[in-house]
């Protein structure tokens, strides 16, 4: 299954967001907006997105000010997108933890490569792995693609979010926390068995035998580890 990266796209300006959101669409990305600072963190902390792309110039709040905010609050990819091209207002964004600055008017091919380059560098973060194999099991973090014995297996978002989850850490422990936190933002939302139900469905799809599991291994109490293939 291949999902698509999701894009949080911040400026005031409707057409602007109009324009970013149909070169996104084409480019088979998932996008949502906002039209301020407020709007913009409960995107963030609603939606969960992969990259913000955020404009300066906002009418509630500077959009530098934002900057330390969303990277606290998340860790999308944060690509500045302004028409504000002075050197020290790059340098302050980058300073502050932006990714990357793209100045206005921009070439939407363009905005597109920064999109894949930005990525790419997310994945790479922090020693992190963009693909692992765990017995016939091939895990694609870049494509998000799942596939076993070279068949593509179809996920849903949520199981999708487990799988990469483990598989960003692979043959290490993670807590039942952990997972909670990524898949289901909302803590109202956050019930251990209903992770349970997940890696049940997971096991059903990736295991040879879901009684056995081999891939999907249970720290009890504690959370899942991916058993990773020897290099």
């Amino acid at each position: 299954m291949k999902t698509r990266h999701k894009v949080l796209i911040v400026d005031d300006e409707p057409h602007i967001r109009r324009l970013i959101q149909t070169a996104l669409g084409r480019a088979d990305y998932a996008t949502v907006e906002a039209g301020n600072a407020r709007e913009t963190m409960e995107r963030l902390r609603e939606e969960r997105p992969d990259l913000v792309l955020l404009d300066l110039g906002l009418p509630d709040r500077d959009g530098l000010e934002l900057v330390p905010l969303i990277k606290k609050e998340t860790d999308a990819t944060l690509i500045i997108v302004s028409a504000r091209d002075a050197t020290d207002e790059k340098v302050a964004a980058l300073d502050l933890g932006a990714d990357d600055y793209l100045t206005k008017p921009f070439d939407t091919d363009e905005l597109l490569a920064r999109l894949r380059v930005a990525l790419r560098h997310r994945m790479a973060r922090g020693g992190g792995v963009s693909a692992v194999t765990a017995g016939d099991v091939s895990i694609d973090l870049m494509e998000r693609r799942i596939t076993k014995a070279g068949r593509e297996v179809h996920l849903t978002p949520k199981e999708y979010a487990v799988v990469a989850q483990l598989a960003q850490h692979p043959g290490r422990v993670i807590t039942h926390h952990q997972i909670m936190m990524q898949v289901w933002p909302s803590e109202n939302e956050r019930h251990v068995e209903y992770l349970r139900v997940l890696v049940r469905s997971l096991r059903q799809k990736l295991e040879d035998d879901p009684q056995r599991p081999q891939i999907i291994g249970n720290e009890i109490g504690v959370g899942y580890r991916l058993h990773v293939s020897p290099e």
